[in-house]
């Protein structure tokens, strides 16, 4: 007898349908969301239960893991899949979804979502870390700004991270009102800059010593940021059958909607990983726009660019930029700037 198991995975919670090869539900449970307790659960109904599937979540690289290393068979199912697959029910609750998922693990149409290793999650968690704390403080900077206008102050267009405080603190400290209110923002920019330069180190740090960034970064465009970002998110290059698919993957390719006679093209998807899509973006427009060494690449960036604009000749150069990326890392080649180095 085969037994499919869907699970219906909340924050706390986790609900629990086992279906056999007809269909037929066997077996029900809800327990805490913890890999112990759903293999507890599952051992306890009976042994033969092996294939085990849930929803991508936040909590799927634990379970994942987690439940491979019990002696379960796991399977991550495609959110928007699986959501169009249970539309259709009248009631929506957690445990009808566990039946709904167990069903579709019986029929087997759904996609397999690659969950990405464990190192892989380690660097977006310190590239995540990297990016919110330069945000807050461009947040606190902008704040100073803002306030010092106030009082006449007014702050040069651009003034680098590392010599913000240099410029700004004394013009603060010039007035003793303006201490009292304005320095401890600036004191507490300085920490959060201190705390950026350190995670920029042990990024630098990481992409020094990888071999695959360093081939990534012989592209005109692409700096530390990118490689490290766009490698984290392919994790393994080889879960992609074709290069041109990787930019669809990260949403650098037009939508489209055709229905009898009507053709729709759209914008670009933006599907998946932001992060990736805007790294990609800015090492396009870097390439195009401040590179001094011509390419092939940057050629065509530039043709395009007069005929359909800055925006669109960014956007399908990063598209062409997600190709060559995957390509030179499947091929352990650098990049090629122009066709006689090619046919060489």
């Amino acid at each position: 007898m085969t037994y499919y198991t869907g699970l219906d995975v909340s924050l706390r919670s986790v609900s629990i349908c086992i279906v056999d090869d007809q269909g037929q539900v066997t077996h029900e449970a809800k327990v805490a969301a913890e890999v112990s307790a759903i293999a507890k659960a599952l051992r306890s109904f009976s042994v033969h239960v092996s294939l085990v599937g849930f929803e991508a979540g936040t909590l799927t690289q634990y379970l994942t893991y987690g439940l491979q290393q019990a002696g379960f068979d796991v399977v991550c199912l495609e959110a928007r899949q699986v959501n169009a697959a249970l539309s259709a029910m009248r009631n929506k609750t957690d445990r009808n979804d566990a039946r709904g998922i167990a069903r579709i693990l019986r029929t087997g149409r759904y996609s397999r979502v690659h969950v990405k290793s464990i190192e892989s999650h380690h660097i977006r968690a310190l590239l995540s870390s990297r990016k919110a704390v330069l945000n807050k403080c461009v947040d606190l900077e902008n704040e100073l700004r803002g306030l010092l206008k106030v009082f006449g102050i007014r702050l040069a267009m651009k003034v680098p991270h590392g010599a913000y405080d240099g410029v700004v603190r004394p013009l603060i400290e010039a007035d003793a009102l303006l201490v009292r209110a304005l320095l401890p923002l600036l004191e507490a920019r300085q920490v959060l800059y201190r705390t950026f330069l350190k995670l920029d180190n042990e990024v630098k740090a990481i992409v020094r010593t990888d071999p695959v960034c360093q081939r990534l970064m012989t592209v005109p465009g692409v700096g530390v940021i990118t490689a490290l970002t766009f490698k984290a998110a392919v994790d393994d290059p080889g879960r992609f059958k074709s290069s041109r698919t990787v930019a669809a993957h990260f949403g650098l390719t037009p939508r489209r909607y055709q229905s009898g006679e009507m053709d729709n093209p759209g914008r670009i998807s933006k599907a998946g990983d932001p992060d990736v899509r805007c790294a990609l973006y800015t090492a396009a427009h870097a390439l195009v726009s401040r590179s001094a060494s011509w390419c092939t690449l940057k050629a065509w960036g530039k043709r395009l660019e007069k005929s359909r604009g800055h925006r669109r000749a960014v956007v399908a150069v990063a598209r062409k930029l997600a190709v060559i990326l995957h390509r030179m890392w499947i091929d352990g080649t650098d990049f090629r700037w122009g066709s006689m180095e090619a046919t060489a």
